[in-house]
């Protein structure tokens, strides 16, 4: 018998909801603990705080009580990523997946001396302090662009990669990380573009990862954004736009090699479609790659029962599962991989291992 790998969920919100019925579920994992940030979920039932049946495992704001578990891997599922509790993870020896918008931390904190940021400086530290791995991931940025560098792998030769990510938002709309990108300022806002570019940096770690697959170095990434405004007041769950402010957000994030685009994820969200300019979420991931040969992807995601029946909490729900299972479903490669911060780049091929199922 295989010995299952100990698991340890940190927080309790809507990813962590999806990843802990699937860690569960999962013929190789164990759930042992459940951190909870919020003080009324301490002593409360890991199962009931993710929508499932009792599960005999109690909520605890105990970090020490936690990884005295010795759990082998902890699922990181808090909105932004926190840098000294990856350290204290770390450096008891315990490995990370994580979905806080995290892959190489390059996108962190100031720069040391040398151009490494210090944030990478700490995380690798801890990591080989405590022989453990750190790997982040999400659907996009994260599995979006593992998916298409492996669609190279039928190209002779390619020119450019593009990654389009076309979503209506709007069921998100009062969801926090929305918060920092500035739905409903008014047109021309000071400042916003640059507040978009920055809030979407960990696309340049993207790109980053795509670069390190493909065996090239980029001289530059380079990030445009642009802005649609709605055409009317918009009451969206969980957030008010007026009307002629912004209501559409396009973010391309270019890698750039002699001066030439090489690479491009691009991101068009908006909040529905009463938006000027009229953009149109296809509601896909599209992947363009311009080789030999010429390649195009679309991937549709679909529920899993009749249409007619899904509520917004369902369709809500399918976001969750897409940027939460791609960490989860990478824990025993995590687990196996040498110490240190490590990406798609470095794991062997991680697919739905164990979800094989006639349900």
């Amino acid at each position: 018998m295989k010995k299952k790998l100990r698991i340890v969920q940190w927080t309790s919100g809507s990813v962590a909801r999806k990843c802990v019925p699937a860690i569960v579920d999962h013929p190789d994992l164990e759930l042992v603990g459940l951190y909870a940030w919020s003080k009324d979920k301490v002593g409360r039932d890991a199962g009931e705080l993710c929508g499932m049946p009792p599960l005999g495992i109690r909520a605890t704001d105990d970090i020490d009580a936690l990884l005295a578990l010795q759990p082998d891997c902890v699922c990181y599922n808090a909105l932004w990523p926190d840098v000294a509790e990856f350290e204290r993870i770390l450096g008891a020896g315990v490995n990370i997946v994580t979905t806080s918008m995290f892959l190489t931390g390059w996108s962190l904190g100031t720069k040391q001396p040398g151009g490494v940021p210090d944030a990478v400086a700490r995380i690798e530290a801890a990591a080989r302090k405590g022989n453990a791995t750190i790997f982040g991931s999400g659907m996009n940025p994260g599995f979006a662009s593992y998916l298409a560098c492996i669609l190279t792998g039928i190209c002779n030769r390619f020119r450019h990669i593009q990654i389009t990510e076309s979503v209506d938002v709007s069921m998100f709309a009062g969801d926090g990380n929305m918060d920092p990108l500035g739905w409903g300022l008014p047109r021309d806002a000071p400042g916003h573009k640059a507040r978009v570019t920055e809030e979407t940096r960990v696309f340049a770690d993207a790109l980053e990862v795509m670069a390190a697959m493909l065996g090239v170095v980029l001289d530059e990434k380079r990030c445009t954004v642009d802005f649609a405004y709605a055409t009317e007041d918009l009451a969206l769950p969980g957030r008010q736009i007026a009307k002629g402010t912004v209501a559409a957000i396009q973010v391309r994030w270019e890698g750039r090699i002699a001066q030439r685009a090489v690479m491009e994820l691009n991101q068009l969200w908006v909040m529905g479609g009463k938006i000027e300019p009229a953009w149109r979420a296809e509601h896909a991931y599209i992947i363009n790659i311009d080789g030999e040969p010429m390649l195009q992807n679309r991937l549709d995601i679909w529920p899993a029962q009749d249409l007619a029946t899904m509520q917004k909490d369902d369709f809500h729900g399918i976001g969750m599962t897409i940027t939460g299972l791609p960490a989860v479903n990478a824990i025993p490669q995590v687990c196996a991989a040498p110490a240190g911060i490590k990406t798609y780049a470095d794991l062997t091929a991680v697919a739905g291992h164990g979800r094989l199922r006639d349900y």
